[in-house]
């Protein structure tokens, strides 16, 4: 086949494919440009999933009709002052961002200057220029897009759900806001606020504080962040281990006021919380990296999303020094878990614990006194099984994992055998135990608990769409939840094995994971993902102390479930030392 040259309209689509993937992509690119055009106030219209129409108003400087016309060119740019590459201050109208949308949609640009008697218009269609004229418009920009990717609708195809979309245009203002909060940002779906923070009048970091804080979700509590070395900078708030979720959705990065999702930064931040938060968790935070233009090249990704810097070690060993810093001196510092304590002592002497197996016997004194399935998720006040104290004295032999002799650092039950030591994860023993009793594998199986008065929780917008439309799928797992109003969602029964679990970080969680599971997953694995969020969250927690009557009880639930050698995370729940372990670690043989 011979070389030919492509025709213009065809070159806008592929440069279209590159910086317009979703709706998303295009509101971030057109308040990109407003804020570099200095605007104060900046709003952003949806209807639907945003493909319909979508428009972005801003106060900013304006443009001529002359600039205009040079903004829907191809290769015309307001980033550079000159011809270097690396020189790039601003966000700035992109060499291809106007061009490549209008190419895929009905695209009107109106603009007028603040010293202008008239602004003026361009109506493009496909990229095809239709009008070219007068009109009459407030200072600032306003920019509509119709009919997105109507022209190249296999683009189309590859869209989730509204509320999907909507979530992501929501994201994205949000990280825009969070580092400008000098400027208003108002984000309506359908006539729906979803986003609307006031500018900041506070200057400086004070203002960046409030505005980060405003944006946050309800009571996230955080630590602020102050490091600087040299000539760099790592600002901003981070979330204490309390105020972990379930994905990574609640992380905001930036570098140079630039919001970026970068695999490094990902991994640092990863690595600052690490022995900190449990494994599935992920931090809070919101976290602003400075440095000087030449120590990154922000053109690494078409939608500028990535970055590369030029001393990638020195970026990761800072953030994680920065977060530490601030985390230990609000008190929290790494605990090693005594379970990978003893195994790194004891390897590879003794191998992994097995799991335990339900034909395990039970001594019948016990077994009688103690139901088998008893859900120790209530009130940290309340007690967890008052009939399974039993006798005073019961002999270790009875029970393949002991009897309880005592608890460490109101997370490790230790227990004795005839001829071994036990410790037991108390939080992932019974983060399991909840998980099996949810899938129906140890005791009652699911059963719903009705709220004798249901309970309003207040959570964003996109959340509620979230489990408004999850309700069906929540309700097989016995949580009964229902919208009530714009912000909140009614709970109307708990999971009975929960007890009486904390709603709102619980609906949160669910959230998120709803939010990352939007694919063509089958419902069996997102009820696997949803119970198991739901079994966490029903989880006695390590922190909590516990009577021995509550030790033995949640011991014997293990022995009687086959699958509780494990959590559901993947981690052992019990480590189990034979009397020649412990003498080999005492140097004894």
């Amino acid at each position: 086949m011979p070389i030919r040259r492509l025709p213009s309209h065809l070159v806008d689509r592929i440069a279209a494919g590159e910086v317009v993937e979703r709706p998303a992509s295009v509101v971030k690119e057109l308040v990109e440009n407003s804020l570099d055009a200095g605007a104060r106030r900046i709003e952003v219209h949806l209807a639907g999933d945003g493909t319909s129409r979508l428009q972005v108003i801003d106060d900013g400087h304006g443009m001529s009709a002359d600039d205009m016309r040079l903004a829907i060119e191809r290769h015309a740019t307001s980033k550079l002052p000159g011809d270097d590459l690396l020189a790039i201050d601003s966000f700035g109208f992109r060499g291809e961002a106007l061009p490549a949308i209008a190419s895929v949609s009905r695209f009107t640009l109106e603009s007028r200057t603040a010293g202008a008697d008239t602004g003026w218009k361009l109506l493009l269609d496909g990229g095809e220029l239709l009008f070219d004229g007068p009109a009459g418009v407030p200072p600032g920009t306003r920019i509509t897009v119709e009919g997105l990717f109507a022209r190249v609708p296999a683009r189309a195809k590859f869209l989730k759900a509204a509320r999907t979309e909507v979530a992501a245009v929501a994201d994205a203002l949000r990280r825009l806001a969070m580092a400008h909060p000098g400027t208003a940002f108002r984000l309506l779906h359908d006539g729906r606020r979803l986003l609307d923070v006031p500018a900041e009048s506070a200057p400086g970091v004070q203002g960046l504080a409030r505005r980060v804080a405003a944006l946050l979700p309800d009571g996230a509590d955080t630590v602020p962040v102050d490091f600087r070395r040299d000539d760099l900078s790592i600002g901003g708030l981070a979330g204490l281990p309390a105020a972990s979720r379930a994905t990574s959705e609640q992380q905001y990065l930036f570098v140079n006021g630039r919001p970026v999702k970068d695999r490094q930064l990902v991994g640092a931040l990863r690595g600052a919380y690490a022995e900190r938060l449990p494994v599935g968790r992920h931090a809070l935070a919101a976290l602003f990296v400075e440095l000087p233009q030449t120590e990154v090249d922000v053109n690494v990704h078409p939608a500028k999303t990535e970055v590369r810097f030029r001393d990638p070690a020195r970026i990761r060993g800072s953030l994680i020094s920065a977060v530490r810093q601030s985390l230990e001196a609000a008190g929290i510092r790494p605990v090693a878990a005594a379970s990978n304590l003893l195994a790194e002592a004891l390897r590879p002497a003794v191998p992994a614990a097995p799991p335990v197996h339900a034909a395990l016997p039970l001594a019948p004194r016990l077994a009688e006194a103690a139901p088998l399935w008893v859900p120790l998720g209530r009130a940290p006040d309340a007690p967890l099984a008052q009939a399974a104290s039993g006798p005073a004295e019961i002999a270790p032999v009875q029970f393949p994992l002991g009897v309880a002799r005592g608890q460490v650092a109101n997370a490790y039950i230790v227990a004795e055998t005839a001829d071994a030591l036990v410790l037991v994860d108390q939080h992932a023993a019974h983060e399991r135990l909840v998980l099996e009793a949810m899938r129906g594998r140890a005791g009652p199986g699911i059963l719903s608990q009705p709220l004798l008065i249901p309970e309003a929780v207040t959570l964003d917008p996109i959340a509620c769409d979230r489990l408004e439309a999850a309700a069906a799928l929540l309700a097989e797992l016995g949580l009964e939840v229902e919208r009530f109003g714009a912000d909140s969602v009614l709970v109307r029964s708990v999971p009975a094995a929960l007890g009486s679990p904390a709603l709102k970080p619980l609906l949160q969680d669910l959230a998120d994971e709803l939010g990352e599971g939007q694919g063509p997953q089958s419902l069996s694995d997102r009820l696997e993902h949803v119970a198991a969020t739901i079994a966490c969250h029903g989880s006695v927690r390590a922190g909590r102390a516990l009577n021995l009557a509550e030790m033995n009880a949640l011991l014997r639930q293990m022995e009687a479930v086959p699958a509780s050698g494990t959590c559901n995370h993947g981690r052992p729940t019990f480590l189990r030392l034979t009397k020649a372990d412990l003498e080999r670690l005492f140097h004894r043989r």
